[in-house]
C-alpha cells in the first residue's frame, strides 16, 4: 500500500499542503497547514512525491467543513476545506514567496490579500461538461484528473444562482433532444441584463438542433442562446442579443460607473465585484494625470483603461483578439470617449513598432495572459513610462517579468496586491505597481 504518516508544514502554489517523508518533500492535495495525515504516495521522483490523503489523524484549526458535497471529486475547487480568512493569509504569503525565489526582489511589499465580497455565489460564468447515459444527461464538472462528468443536479454553489437555475432548465430540455450525446460542453454567463447560454454542438444538424431550441424560447430564463460548432468564430444565433455588460467604476468618482460589453463567447473577469475592486487598485496605483498618455496592453475590451480615459490625455489599447477590440471600440464610442485608440495587433510587434516610432508614454499596464509578456517586457522600458501596473493570474510568470523589467528596463517594485478573484481555489490575481529607477 506504500502508506505514510506526514505533517503539514505549509502551502504551495497550485494549492497543496507540503511535508516530509523520510526528508523528502511531499506534496498533498486537499490538505492544510498543521494537519496530521496518513498518505499514499501516488508520484515519487528523485528530490521530491506527490501523495493522497488517505486519512485525517488529526484535523488543523485552519480546517472547515466543504459545502459541495462534489468537493475533492470534482476537478474545480480545492480549498472548500480551509477557512476563508487562511485561504487570502495564504494567498499573501504564496505570492510573497513567489516574488522572493523567482522574482529576486528580497522582501517584497505586499499587502494583505484583498477578500472577495462573495465566498460562494461569485462565478458569473460556468463551462458545464455534459455526458448522455441511459438514464439522463449528466451535466457538471469532470471529476479530478480524468474526462469522467461528475453530475451536479443541484448546480455548483460557488457560480450564480441565476446561472445554476438556467442550466437546470436547460437539463430539461436538452436531455429530451435526439442527439443529446452530441453536445459535450454548455457555456452559460450573467451579465447586466440577464443570463446568456453557448450550447456547444459537434453533430451535423445544425439547423435541426436551432430549430428545436428555438421552439423551447419560452421555457428558457435567458436573454440569450447561441449555438457553437467548433471555434468561437463559429457562435451561430438561436435567438436573443450576444452581448454582455458588467458595471465598472470610474476612475474620476468611484461613486460613478460605466457599463461595459463584451460579445458571447469573449474574455471577462467573472467575479465581477471583485473586478471593481481591481479597476480601483489599478487606478490608484497608475494615478493618471490630464497631461498623461496611457497605453494598455492586453487590454481586452477596455476593462481597465477605459475607467481612466477621462483623466489621461490620451489612451492606446493594443489586444490580438478581434472581437475584444470591436467591443472596446463599442464601449468607447457609447461612452463617448473620443480620447483613445483600439489597435488589433499582436503585443509583441505593437511594442517593437512603437519603440522604432520612438513613442513615448507616462504609463503602461500590462494584462496578460496566464503565460505572462516575456516577451513585451523585454522592450517596454525603452517607451519612457515612469509607471507599469502589471495584472496578473499566475504569480510565477509575473515574477519572471518582474525581474526582467528590473533588470533590463531599470524598474523597481514599489508594490503587489493580491486579490482573491477565485474563492475556494488557489488561484491568485495580483497588482503590482514598478516605478522608474533614476
Amino acid at each position: 500500500m506504500n502508506l505514510s504518516d506526514i505533517y503539514i508544514e505549509r502551502m504551495a502554489i497550485g494549492g497543496n499542503g507540503v511535508g516530509r517523508i523520510d526528508g523528502k518533500v511531499c506534496f498533498v492535495p486537499f490538505s492544510v497547514t498543521g494537519d496530521r495525515l496518513k498518505v499514499r504516495i501516488s508520484k515519487e521522483s528523485r528530490s521530491y512525491c506527490e501523495a493522497e490523503l488517505v486519512e485525517l489523524h488529526e484535523s488543523s484549526n485552519l480546517r472547515v467543513n466543504p459545502l459541495c458535497p462534489a468537493f475533492g471529486i470534482c476537478g474545480g475547487c480545492n480549498w472548500q476545506h480551509i477557512e476563508y480568512s487562511t485561504q487570502c493569509n495564504i494567498k499573501q504569503e504564496l505570492l510573497t514567496a513567489t516574488l522572493q525565489r523567482m522574482g529576486g526582489i528580497s522582501a517584497p511589499n505586499v499587502p494583505k490579500t484583498a477578500p472577495s465580497a462573495n465566498q460562494y455565489s461569485y462565478r458569473a460564468r460556468a463551462q458545464f461538461k455534459l455526458h448522455s447515459t441511459e438514464s439522463g444527461l449528466a451535466i457538471g464538472f469532470f471529476r479530478r484528473g480524468s474526462h469522467y462528468v461528475i453530475d451536479l443536479p443541484d448546480g455548483c454553489p460557488v457560480v450564480r444562482p441565476a446561472i445554476n437555475r438556467a442550466m437546470q432548465q436547460l437539463r430539461q430540455i436538452l436531455q429530451n433532444l435526439p442527439d443529446r450525446d452530441r453536445i459535450p460542453q454548455l457555456t452559460i454567463e450573467e451579465g447586466i441584463s440577464g443570463v446568456v447560454a453557448i450550447v456547444h454542438y459537434i453533430g451535423s444538424d445544425r439547423k435541426g438542433i436551432i430549430r428545436q431550441l428555438q421552439k423551447e424560447k419560452g421555457r428558457l430564463p435567458l436573454a440569450g442562446l447561441f449555438l457553437q460548432t467548433s471555434r468561437k468564430e463559429s457562435i451561430l444565433p438561436v435567438f436573443g442579443d450576444g452581448e454582455l455588460k458588467f458595471s465598472v467604476p470610474l476612475c474620476a468618482d468611484s461613486a460613478r460607473s460605466m457599463n461595459l460589453g463584451y460579445r458571447i463567447g469573449g474574455f471577462s473577469q467573472i467575479n465581477r465585484e471583485q473586478n471593481s475592486v481591481m479597476a480601483t487598485l489599478v487606478c490608484s496605483y497608475a494615478r493618471p494625470e490630464a497631461s498623461h498618455r496611457l497605453l494598455d496592453l492586453y487590454c481586452g475590451n477596455g476593462n481597465l483603461s477605459l475607467p481612466m480615459s477621462e483623466k489621461v490625455q490620451e489612451l492606446l489599447a493594443v489586444e490580438e483578439f478581434a472581437p475584444s477590440i470591436a467591443s472596446a471600440v463599442d464601449n468607447a464610442r457609447q461612452h463617448h470617449v473620443n480620447n483613445s485608440t483600439f489597435k488589433c495587433n499582436d503585443v509583441v510587434s505593437e511594442v517593437r513598432q512603437l519603440v522604432t516610432q520612438k513613442a513615448r508614454f507616462d504609463t503602461i499596464l500590462l494584462d496578460p495572459p496566464r503565460t505572462g509578456a516575456v516577451e513585451a517586457v523585454r522592450s517596454v522600458g525603452e517607451l519612457g513610462a515612469k509607471k507599469i501596473v502589471y495584472v496578473s493570474c499566475d504569480p510565477a510568470t509575473m515574477a519572471r517579468d518582474i525581474m526582467i523589467l528590473c533588470k533590463s528596463g531599470n524598474y523597481r517594485m514599489i508594490e503587489a496586491t493580491p486579490l482573491d478573484m477565485f474563492p475556494q481555489t488557489a488561484h491568485i490575481e495580483t497588482v503590482a505597481l514598478l516605478s522608474k529607477s533614476y
